[in-house]
């Protein structure tokens, strides 16, 4: 074979080679509709997001959305429990076909996965005790704030607050909220309905909002490239707002509706 004829064969085996990962790809929702399963990446310690009832059983808003979906593609659901660190890299290593986790769009993330038009609210905010004087990331300069790893907060903290604030990582939400209830940290960064939820288990140190870092929203997560399974969960999301649907399920968790401009708001 010679050197023009190799070349030809490379190119031909690489172009055979893009074909078929992006084929791969596109099949996710086929794979899903032939297994009659969609395997969905959901929070378990993230009240009223997702959480463990008495019973053993997940509950919560993502999960009520998560079998909505499920329900209106025509397949059963299989929930997967995710932590915040860990919920990208289980749809990278495909442990989990769609992520309904509390997951915020942002432009880093934008370069890994894909995501849905929202589904929810979420604001991040800086939460703490009365008697720390915070009114915005200034004045984080020389405290300590407690995050969630890997949450949106941990990542606009970093970006944000004074080099010498000190911005402390916990695995999970239960680990951070352990740290504020027996005083480890007196300032958190989290969702405002975490901390409402917090104020619960410290009602001698009830967390006070110090300021809002940024509204934002929440999205289901599914890897790139992934334009029919995109395309269907946009499809069933945009039906469930006009139907009220969704909006009943963060009606019901949230105990606010749908914001007008997310309910009227489609991909």
């Amino acid at each position: 074979m010679t050197s023009k004829h190799r070349l030809l064969a490379l190119s031909i085996a690489l172009g055979l080679g893009v074909l078929a990962n992006a084929q791969a790809q596109a099949d996710a929702l086929a794979d899903i509709q032939k297994a009659g399963v969609v395997r969905i990446g959901v929070p378990q310690d993230f009240a009223p997001f997702g959480s463990v009832n008495t019973d053993l059983q997940l509950q919560g808003l993502d999960i009520d959305v998560a079998k909505l979906i499920a329900q209106k593609m025509g397949v059963k659901v299989q929930l997967v429990p995710v932590a915040s660190a860990n919920r990208i890299a289980y749809l990278q290593t495909h442990k989990a076909d769609l992520v309904i986790s509390t997951l915020g769009k942002n432009a880093e993330r934008e370069k890994v996965i894909d995501f849905s038009q929202p589904y929810a609210p979420y604001n991040n905010s800086v939460f703490g005790v009365a008697s720390v004087a915070v009114s915005g990331p200034a004045d984080l300069a020389g405290k300590t704030v407690g995050v969630a790893r890997g949450t949106f907060q941990d990542l606009q903290l970093t970006d944000t607050a004074p080099k010498s604030a000190t911005i402390k990582r916990y695995e999970d939400n239960n680990a951070m909220i352990s740290a504020y209830v027996s005083g480890q940290v007196q300032l958190v960064g989290t969702g405002d309905f975490v901390a409402y939820a917090l104020a619960e288990k410290a009602p001698n140190n009830k967390p006070v909002l110090k300021y809002i870092i940024q509204e934002s929203a929440c999205n289901v997560g599914l890897n790139k490239g992934e334009t029919a399974l995109l395309g269907k969960v946009n499809e069933v999301l945009t039906a469930t707002k006009k139907s009220g649907e969704l909006n009943a399920i963060v009606q019901k968790w949230l105990n606010v509706p749908l914001p007008a401009k997310m309910a009227s708001t489609f991909q």
